[in-house]
């Protein structure tokens, strides 16, 4: 089995490669999905958050998650905590889920693929691109958020030609390269590896 990771910027669209290999007939794993269940239900996790923030981090059985953010964003040292609690669990879940598919080729979705060291258990990664701008246009559409909310959000993530660098493949989303045509192309690579 060969495990693929699948990061990119926010609003790169790592979201819609992804659901075109997953028409192509492969799973995709979405760490970013997965981080916030397992939040809510993971008692791990739960326990550990609870003890760095207090019981107010969850309400009603579920992470409160503005307020989690609150403190993210503030702090990079409460950030890297957080992570450090969550990240060892959604590896676990990986494998767990890489155990139950049928298929020579297996895809992880994730925002912070590299930063989280979640690109240690690929065997390739894909960096998918798009140009700040459209990248903040479509972020601001989908979310109905700010651009200045949209633009720290991105702040806190690795550049886009770190990321390049440390990609195997680079698809670009950029309204100017034909998306499917790449996807496929390296799909097909994938399977002759």
């Amino acid at each position: 089995m060969i495990k693929i990771g699948i990061t990119g910027g926010i609003g790169s669209g790592k979201s819609v490669v992804s659901d075109v290999i997953r028409l192509l007939g492969y799973p995709v794993y979405n760490s970013d999905i997965r981080a916030k269940e397992l939040s809510d239900t993971n008692s791990t996790i739960r326990q550990s958050l609870v003890a760095l923030f207090g019981s107010a981090i969850y309400t009603d059985n579920h992470l409160n998650r503005p307020l989690l953010a609150s403190y993210l964003f503030q702090d990079s040292s409460q950030r890297a905590a957080v992570n450090a609690i969550i990240h060892p669990v959604v590896f676990a879940d990986f494998n767990t889920w890489c155990t139950t598919q049928q298929t020579t080729l297996v895809f992880a979705e994730s925002a912070i693929l590299f930063e989280s060291g979640f690109s240690t258990v690929m065997d390739k990664t894909i960096v998918v691109e798009a140009p700040q701008e459209l990248r903040l246009q479509r972020v601001v559409e989908r979310d109905a958020v700010t651009m200045e909310q949209v633009q720290k959000r991105m702040e806190t993530q690795m550049d886009a030609l770190v990321l390049r660098h440390h990609a195997d493949y680079v698809i670009y989303n950029d309204n100017e390269h034909l998306l499917i045509s790449q996807i496929v192309d390296i799909v097909n690579k994938l399977v002759n590896l």
